[in-house]
């Protein structure tokens, strides 16, 4: 069902044959990295199978761990606890949009799109959380979300039937973005048995807002987790993986984010 955008195929082909990855250009930036970089991941994100079968193999390994899980003795009842941006519902196009307006994330705008709830499902997510309900696992929705985006992410999750797509079991943004205290929420009720995310901090508060070097010695000392208790999602577009790029500073200009890109990368 993943949405194929003919729109920014075509503007992908002008920005190859001008020869520049300029989507925008402002006064004294010759060139914006971040903005034709978002549209180059929307690209792959929309229409490469390899996105697909990343989905795909994500969501198998999911099943193959919900399965051992079930068939084991619990002290409670069994909950996975799952993102949703790039992890349930696909928001490529917002990022397509903003990028060919020469814009990066724009909150106003994020509430515009998510508003619609039209957004696709990632590729395996709607079968996976489905196989999981017949087996009589709950599924929490804990997103970055915030109160205002309720009513229309329920809208969004309930138009392709999620389970459990309700209040009770929509946990959105209330005073921090951590998700640690949510996850709690959840352990005093249920044992949760997955944690479903595209982003390091959907696992463990270890991730949270750390620097680049931290958050790699924190995946490395977590390596068994993953593909067990942690189920990680692609997504180039956007995460706190470019933030750390960043160091978490929100207010940079793109010539700065573009000097630190330049600065980040290998080269010969």
């Amino acid at each position: 069902m993943k949405y194929k955008s003919l729109l920014l195929y075509t503007a992908l082909c002008f920005t190859t044959v001008s020869c520049t990855v300029r989507i925008s250009q402002t006064e004294g930036v010759s060139t914006d990295i971040t903005k034709s970089g978002k549209l180059w991941a929307s690209l792959w994100q929309q229409r490469a199978a390899e996105y697909d079968a990343l989905c795909f193999q994500a969501y198998n390994v999911a099943k193959l761990r919900l399965d051992n899980s079930i068939n084991a003795s619990h002290p409670k009842p069994l909950a996975i606890v799952t993102d949703i941006d790039e992890t349930v519902l696909d928001n490529s196009p917002n990022a397509v949009q903003q990028a060919l307006l020469g814009k990066d994330f724009e909150q106003e705008a994020w509430y515009k799109w998510t508003s619609k709830a039209a957004c696709d499902t990632v590729p395996g997510s709607y079968s996976f959380f489905k196989y999981a309900a017949s087996k009589g696992v709950t599924v929490f929705y804990i997103t970055n979300r915030d109160e205002r985006e309720r009513e229309a992410t329920l809208k969004n999750l309930q138009k392709y039937g999620f389970p459990n797509a309700d209040n009770e079991h929509l946990l959105l943004k209330q005073a921090t973005s951590g998700k640690e205290s949510r996850r709690k929420s959840v352990l005093t009720t249920h044992e949760i048995i997955l944690l479903i995310g595209d982003n390091l901090s959907d696992f463990a508060s270890l991730f949270d807002k750390k620097p680049e070097q931290e958050r790699q010695a924190v995946t490395q000392n977590q390596s068994e987790n993953f593909g067990k208790l942690f189920i990680v999602l692609p997504n180039a577009t956007y995460g706190d993986w470019e933030n750390a790029i960043f160091k978490y500073n929100y207010q940079l200009s793109p010539a700065q984010k573009e000097e630190l890109i330049k600065n980040s990368l290998q080269k010969e």
